[in-house]
């Protein structure tokens, strides 16, 4: 299971300037991204290349952005289509986390889109992973009841 949330876009209130360095990532950057995801995700949800690839075509506009500080950190994959946007993916190196290198990479996603006139955002996050849970209702971000499920289908051969 998985909390669903959504960001109202319209009155969008800028959170102001972070200090982390945040920049287009491009594909030399694919490798560092999938080990920082490795790191921050449980291994059902970690990405591989394969799956990057589908998070980066999923939405007719994406973009890719990192985080960097001593080296590549974290990153965001962000969605627009429509007049809805989708924060994909968000994962910041467990050694900086507690930075606010989440945050900028939230507030840079969201004023993205904005600037896009998405109308929304939404993101999901694990029902246990409770410090993404905050950080996404600390910028704003509402709780969409009931959620969604994950599910897992495995063929079997007889």
């Amino acid at each position: 299971r998985l909390h669903l949330l959504q960001h109202n876009l319209t009155d969008l209130v800028p959170l102001g300037n972070h200090p982390t360095d945040l920049r287009r990532i491009r594909r030399w950057h694919h490798r560092a991204l999938l080990r920082v995801d490795v790191s921050a995700f449980d291994p059902f949800w970690k990405l591989d290349r394969e799956n990057l690839v589908e998070a980066i075509r999923a939405t007719p506009s994406t973009r890719l952005r990192g985080a960097f500080s001593e080296g590549f950190v974290g990153y965001a994959i962000t969605g627009f289509a429509g007049d809805q946007g989708y924060l994909q993916r968000l994962a910041v190196n467990p050694d900086h986390q507690g930075r606010g290198v989440a945050t900028s990479l939230v507030s840079d996603a969201l004023a993205w889109l904005a600037r896009r006139n998405a109308t929304g955002a939404s993101v999901n996050t694990q029902e246990h992973n409770v410090r993404a849970l905050t950080l996404y209702e600390r910028m704003g971000f509402t709780r969409v009841q009931p959620g969604l499920a994950v599910l897992r289908y495995q063929m079997t051969t007889a």
